[in-house]
């Protein structure tokens, strides 16, 4: 949403990462027979880790998706969760190892998420930037973030129920600045034996509404068609809100016609371009007309699953309180108006089911290229850096 030194870490967390290790980061040669079809993903970010100052105190400032919360939005029939955290305390120094401190909470919340039939989504949400200076600047150089995508990702290496975002919103930089550090951040995934689907943000929060709008160097709509992955298993993080600045941060929703055309813009952009998206945040309060963008644009996805893969209403989280937003249920248990609107958009309503999205590649063998297109395997195995 538009808003000390590293440990080496207790003994039981070391083994809860090699454990992964055996049974994540398998060998990548992997042959899949054709291209194949993705369930629309229909679920929730659950905030929290990502609550507080830079560093905080976990339990006291920020916390981790719990099982509480989890339970709730499975018996919703959400088949996903993006999980914000803050990219500081995964890595307290850059090209330092990963504290187990806050590593060891987190993987346990994927692997709870992912034990109950979700997807997760792992989201670094700090708006492309390191302690406040941005990614691709001198203080935090792409390589700085190439190293955190590079331990990152060995540790959900080819689990297709783990998704990589590489970054939430970033904002005040060009496309074209970023650019770089997001092709080279894909590559350092897939030279890291990890098929898993990357998710991309564009620039000035990654809104709808922004995405044609002018930069130097180009608009979203024309930087972004330069990203590469050489598996092609990547889509766009999209956002919009329906309020009238589009930040979400307002309590009525006057902007719903024109998110809902950005939307549409965003949907003709992806057909034209042969690419797909996510709408990773929207939201609105309980006013009638917050309400009714929340089903609108939760709808117009649905309606296009050949384009959106899905979406993630913002947000689900144990410490809301009266956050105006919030799908969790109050103090006293009961449930948010949000959340029964989501609902209706969450199951087919004739079979029951969540329908299938547009297609997933790769078709063909596994192969691992570089951004000049040149071969460079089919993955590793090994242990991931730390």
């Amino acid at each position: 949403m538009m808003a000390g030194r590293a440990s080496a870490g207790p003994a039981p967390a070391r083994l809860i990462a090699r454990l992964l290790t055996a049974l994540l980061c398998l060998p990548a040669a992997i042959l899949p027979a054709s291209a194949q079809t993705l369930t629309c993903l229909r679920g929730a970010n659950v905030a929290g880790a990502e609550f507080g100052d830079t560093v905080g105190k976990l339990g006291t400032t920020h916390f981790y998706p719990t099982q509480k919360t989890l339970t709730y939005l499975a018996g919703k029939g959400m088949n996903i969760v993006r999980f914000p955290f803050k990219w500081e305390r995964l890595q307290p120094e850059l090209y330092g190892p990963l504290d187990d401190r806050e590593l060891t909470p987190l993987l346990a919340s994927v692997a709870m998420a992912r034990q109950m039939g979700f997807t997760v989504i792992l989201d670094p949400h700090t708006n492309a930037r390191f302690a406040g200076m941005q990614i691709g600047s001198p203080e935090v150089p792409t390589a700085a973030f190439v190293d955190f995508w590079r331990r990152m990702s060995a540790f959900h290496a080819g689990d297709p129920q783990v998704m990589f975002e590489l970054q939430n919103e970033p904002d005040y930089m060009d496309a074209a600045f970023w650019l770089p550090s997001v092709n080279a951040a894909i590559a350092a995934i897939r030279e890291n034996g990890a098929d898993n689907m990357i998710l991309v943000p564009g620039t000035i929060w990654t809104s709808a509404y922004h995405w044609f709008a002018e930069q130097n160097g180009g608009s979203n709509a024309e930087v972004m068609t330069g990203v590469i992955d050489p598996l092609n298993n990547f889509a766009f993080d999209i956002h919009q809100y329906p309020d009238h600045d589009f930040s979400g941060t307002n309590r009525t929703c006057p902007a719903t016609d024109t998110a809902i055309e950005s939307l549409r813009r965003v949907t003709d952009w992806l057909k034209a371009t042969g690419n797909r998206a996510l709408l990773g945040e929207f939201g609105g309060t309980a006013s009638p007309d917050c309400l009714d963008a929340i089903g609108r644009m939760a709808g117009f996805v649905n309606d296009n699953p050949d384009t959106w893969i899905g979406w993630t209403y913002w947000a689900a989280g144990d410490w809301w309180g009266d956050y105006p937003l919030s799908i969790q249920p109050d103090d006293n248990g009961i449930e948010r108006p949000q959340m029964r609107v989501v609902q209706r958009y969450i199951l087919d309503p004739v079979t029951g089911q969540i329908p299938a999205c547009a297609s997933l590649a790769p078709a063909g063998a596994w192969q691992l290229r570089g951004p000049d297109g040149s071969q460079k395997g089919t993955g590793s195995a090994d242990a991931p850096a730390r």
